[in-house]
């Protein structure tokens, strides 16, 4: 079977076309711009794509052999319905879904048992955390992740496995899709507001997904959060526990501790492995992409891209920096306009402990064009007045550039947080200084 995926560049698409490919599948797809994604895929044997996504690019692929499945990410209908590779499939006859379609044919036909890790914020760190405890077991494991990871692809198919770890997004609702056999809930908090307009609408939909999963691992605070009636197919966990370093998980960040925690628990339930060893194991966990990950000394980008995000982040950073006898700035990249039209106040203490915060303009992507584009200065007021003191709105520049070298030169700990892909602050940063 010959599939193309539109948006092959993406953290939910391009996982899932290097499944694909190992799972004996012929690949092929496109992207509208060329990224750090598209050069792993390149470098995984997926050469044939292109930039551009247009119609006679999909249509020469198409002559050269003939396309049996579109798969395309949630965001191309919602940002053009007359997409033009979208209307070359239903124009030519060829079956088009999203990427859930497609996963689960996967996961049928290889019968594979869903491991589905969801949540408004941790799934990545989480999901990596559960492959890398498998690994660490040798014991065969499928799964798709939304970072590179420096232990394996970011997504993998291995016949010999009976599981199938997945980074289970609730955007467009893609984690309805799905029926696992067991979930992790890492963290429920109102997102993705245009998808969901209240608050009762988001929590119902992880109720509706924790229904439709076998069993569950989630925490106490969700478990209340979200209504939900006890059960033995619930596993509750109680934070405190965590917060009181009961189980002694030596990660650094509370927040992380936290994540590592669930994955220990689903991993335990699933091979009776125990917890001990596997925290032993979980304290070597390597990280992944853009998670405090270091790009120079002293230099380090991270996904945080939400309030959650953000407070997770700040814990592990300050707890670096405190080690060190550092100062901690940040560079902050907020993720979307949109979403900071409903988020910016929640911003108001996010950033306590920092000694300066630059804030440059948000990372736009699937814009309400009736909205009003907010800029670093007038997000700035979000924070407190403690904060505003200490706060600068800053642009891509030279300016920028000379500041963070700055900073890194006298010794002090940048962190800068970015939620985009292509042409994001997180992009920008490896091209000044070097890591890709």
């Amino acid at each position: 079977m010959h599939i193309f995926f539109s948006g092959i560049g993406g953290a939910g698409i391009g996982p899932l076309a290097l499944i694909a490919k190992k799972a004996g599948y012929e690949v092929s797809g496109s992207d509208k711009q060329d990224s750090q994604y598209i050069s792993n895929l390149k470098k995984n044997g997926i050469s044939n794509l292109y930039i551009g996504q247009s119609e006679a690019d999909i249509a020469k692929i198409h002559a050269e052999h003939p396309i049996d499945w579109l798969v395309y990410s949630s965001a191309l209908p919602k940002e053009n319905p007359n997409h033009p590779e979208l209307k070359f499939a239903i124009e030519n006859n060829i079956k088009h879904s999203k990427r859930d379609e497609l996963l689960n044919e996967i996961l049928i036909q290889k019968k594979l048992n869903l491991i589905a890790v969801a949540g408004t914020h941790g799934k990545t760190t989480t999901t990596a955390m559960v492959i890398w405890l498998f690994r660490q077991l040798n014991i065969p494991v499928s799964y798709s992740v939304g970072a590179k990871i420096s232990f394996g692809d970011m997504g993998n198919y291995d016949p010999e496995s009976e599981y199938f770890v997945y980074e289970c997004d609730e955007f467009d609702r893609n984690f309805l899709s799905f029926e696992p056999y067991m979930s992790l809930i890492t963290g429920v908090t109102w997102d993705h507001h245009e998808i969901y307009p209240t608050r009762s609408e988001y929590q119902q939909a992880f109720s509706d997904f924790v229904g439709q999963s076998s069993q569950t691992v989630l925490w106490q605070e969700d478990f209340e959060y979200l209504g939900l009636t006890p059960s033995d197919n619930l596993l509750v966990q109680d934070s405190g526990l965590i917060k009181n370093k009961k189980y002694h998980i030596e990660l650094p960040g509370l927040y992380n501790r936290l994540d590592a925690w669930l994955a220990i628990v689903a991993v335990n339930k699933l091979t009776d492995t125990p917890v001990e060893k596997l925290i032993h194991l979980i304290d070597i966990f390597p990280g992944s992409s853009r998670r405090m990950e270091q790009i120079v000394k002293n230099l380090f980008s991270d996904y945080a891209h939400t309030p959650e995000k953000i407070t997770g982040a700040m814990s592990v950073a300050l707890e670096m920096a405190e080690k060190n006898n550092q100062k901690l700035v940040i560079v902050y990249e907020p993720l979307t306009n949109r979403r900071m039209h409903y988020m910016a106040s929640q911003h108001y203490s996010v950033f306590d402990g920092a000694a300066k915060i630059y804030w440059v303009p948000s990372y736009l992507a699937r814009e309400d064009s009736s909205q009003h584009v907010l800029t670093p200065t007038e997000l700035i007021k979000s924070l407190s007045p403690e904060l505003q003191e200490i706060a600068k709105p800053m642009e891509f520049n030279d300016e920028l550039e000379q500041t963070i070298k700055d900073h890194v030169g006298a010794g002090d700990m940048v962190v800068c947080l970015s939620g985009g892909g292509g042409a994001s602050l997180d992009e920008w940063l490896r091209s000044k200084f070097g890591k890709v």
